[in-house]
């Protein structure tokens, strides 16, 4: 019976599984880019397309899946460079301003007691009843819940970045 060692992947200079996914990463696929970063990786893709990358290639630099590799070329081949830039979004517009939503991050990073509450973690239930009372803006759970998560991804960020990490 054959073992697989890690000495043995190292031997013939195959990777590990682990070792795969380190390299795999890419700063590029942060699950929260703007339409104009996601653009961009778009039309560097297509650029890479044109002067010779393979999907492979495109799939490992970016980080994205093959079937996204795919259609990019494929959009590229059948309707041109202009057929990857950004169009207008579509689904319902926001309900708050960008001053609103800035005003929102504010009150995250003060906390709950800054308001006068007794608990000091946000909770969905709580910010809710927070944007409703200020902005008169009546949000489900489940998307005051996403908006946590976005507002604790962002603190996490700045603090890295200010830890200098």
């Amino acid at each position: 019976m054959l073992e697989n060692r890690v000495e043995d992947a190292q031997d013939t200079e195959l990777q590990t599984p682990s070792e795969a996914l380190a390299r795999s990463h890419s700063p590029v696929c942060e699950p929260n880019l703007s339409r104009d970063e996601m653009e961009l990786r778009r039309i560097e893709a297509a650029e890479d397309f044109l002067h010779g990358l393979s999907q492979s290639q495109v799939v490992a630099k970016f980080g994205v899946s093959r079937t996204t590799a795919s259609r990019w070329q494929c959009a590229l081949t059948v309707n041109g460079l202009e057929s990857l830039r950004k169009t207008k979004a579509s689904g319902r517009p926001s309900r708050l301003t960008s001053d609103e939503k800035a005003q929102i991050a504010t009150i995250f990073d003060r906390g709950p007691l800054a308001l006068g509450f007794s608990d000091s973690r946000w909770t969905a239930p709580l910010l809710a009843g927070v944007i409703e009372e200020r902005f008169r803006v009546r949000y489900s759970l489940e998307h005051v819940a996403r908006i946590l998560v976005k507002l604790r991804l962002a603190r996490t960020k700045v603090c890295a970045s200010e830890s200098g990490t």
